[in-house]
């Protein structure tokens, strides 16, 4: 049997793989653009399938593609949509702009499962890549679409449950910390009390804040470019090819995708995908603040704050026994920062839709689904290894606060601005309390200072003593 066979395409033969199910433009492609080895992700692979699957529906229901060859590119789209054939979708993301290569990757991969399911010969185009796997479509419809599907589908399944469950740990937290009195810190330094409850509860406040985000990002990327076929006009399809393909798509995904109001703006622009990319980056900001946090109010044992303790998961040195380090919190820093990186690629991608076509597309799409993979695991790592094990250690934030100076901010209202500020000085100078400070400059008697320096009634709105 001979390792290759000979395909054709309008530029001529081609050696294709024996066992190959691509085709020519396929093969094409993958000796074009041998750049990185990074293939279309799994999700994109599978949007792909679903796209030509519900295509042969549509085409099937409009009398435009006959029930067998039908029945059978909608077997096969399954297959693809399922990952049996991923192997057989080579192509780097580095490649033509629009994706062309890879829509047609699957619409040989596609034809030629079909074309053997119907008794016909792989590569003999009984079942034809273009005149019915690609039927009422062009890759510049396509693709976007598929870009569209993809990151819609996976921050549906993959992000929004991982942060409802970050969420949920971070305000549980909230809750059981409620009671923590700990110093306050604005600019690096000591400022006046707050609850260590009331600082994740902010956190989870910011989760809950990109939650809403991610709901919008779905709704940006609602709208499917399908029907617009090369330049947004919709030539070559019939007129309700896009309201049938998309329903059938719904039926699978569960999700509102409706057809773009306008084919021009869905196919040249990719501002919806920019916009959602942006939710993405801005949850990266909050999820860097929050580890970040995290990490600092764990530093010590000895010589940090260590207000928190975070669960001791691995050795974090090779030479100094006994350290531990808050690798988890570093972990999401560094996928944070990839995902910001990702959104610059998006970003500078989304500004190369020239005239009637983003030409930036494959590497828009890479960088948008590795971003809501990466953080997503990142939330359910940080999760289930770090947060839900964290514990406040007590003492050492009454500790903290007792030195801290800022206290004598809730002296204002007795002793007047300029006479506090001498009592934080003096505090911090000779590493007195407030209250201790206060008592020796003769300022307030002990019930007034009861009174002013009530630390629990610092952390909410109000004036303390009144």
């Amino acid at each position: 049997m001979s390792e290759y066979r000979i395909e054709k395409d309008s530029l001529g033969d081609v050696q294709v793989l024996a066992d190959a199910f691509y085709g020519a433009q396929t093969q094409r492609a993958v000796q074009n653009f041998p750049i990185s080895g990074l293939p279309f992700p799994r999700r994109f692979i599978q949007a792909l399938g679903l796209i030509k699957q519900t295509a042969a529906k549509a085409n099937r229901d409009l009398g435009l593609l006959d029930e067998e060859k039908a029945n059978a590119i909608i077997h096969a789209a399954q297959r693809v949509i399922d990952g049996e054939f991923d192997a057989h979708f080579p192509i780097d993301i580095f490649q033509t702009g629009s994706g062309t290569s890879t829509n047609m990757n699957a619409n040989e991969v596609i034809a030629n499962l079909a074309t053997e399911a119907l008794g016909g010969e792989r590569g003999s185009k009984l079942v034809h890549p273009n005149d019915h796997v690609n039927m009422s479509q062009s890759s510049n419809d396509v693709i976007p679409t598929a870009m569209h599907i993809s990151a819609a589908v996976a921050i549906a399944h993959e992000l929004v449950p991982a942060l409802r469950q970050f969420h949920h740990a971070l305000k549980a937290k909230a809750d059981a910390f409620d009671d923590v009195l700990k110093s306050g810190r604005t600019h690096l330094m000591d400022a006046t009390p707050v609850r260590l409850g009331q600082e994740f509860g902010g956190y989870a406040a910011q989760i809950w804040n990109s939650l809403r985000r991610m709901h919008n990002a779905v709704n940006e990327l609602s709208e499917l470019a399908l029907g617009g076929t090369a330049t947004g006009t919709g030539i070559n399809r019939h007129v309700d090819f896009p309201r049938l393909a998309i329903s059938y798509i719904n039926e699978s995904t569960l999700l509102g995708f409706v057809e773009a109001d306008n084919h021009f703006e869905a196919q040249a622009a990719k501002d919806g995908f920019v916009m959602a990319s942006g939710a993405l980056n801005t949850l990266a900001v909050s999820l860097m603040k929050i580890v970040n946090d995290i990490r600092h109010l764990s530093s010590g044992p000895t010589s940090g704050l260590a207000e928190i303790k975070l669960p001791a998961i691995q050795p974090g040195s090779s030479i100094m026994p006994g350290k531990v380090n808050p690798v988890m919190c570093e972990a999401v820093m560094m996928v944070c920062a990839r995902v910001m990186g990702n959104h610059t690629t998006i970003t500078i991608g989304g500004q190369h839709g020239n005239f009637e076509l983003n030409v930036m597309m494959p590497v828009m799409t890479h960088a948008m689904l590795e971003s809501i993979t990466i953080i997503a695991e990142a939330c359910n790592a940080f999760h289930d290894n770090c947060l839900v094990g964290i514990e406040a250690d007590r003492a050492r934030c009454k500790e903290l606060l007792e030195l801290n100076p800022s206290i004598a901010t809730a002296l204002n209202a007795a002793i007047g601005y300029d006479k506090a500020a001498t009592v934080a000085k003096k505090s911090a100078a000779e590493r007195k309390s407030v209250r201790e400070t206060a008592r020796e400059m003769d300022l307030l008697t002990d019930e007034e200072l009861d009174s002013y320096l009530n630390v629990r009634e610092m952390t909410e709105p109000g004036i303390p003593g009144s």
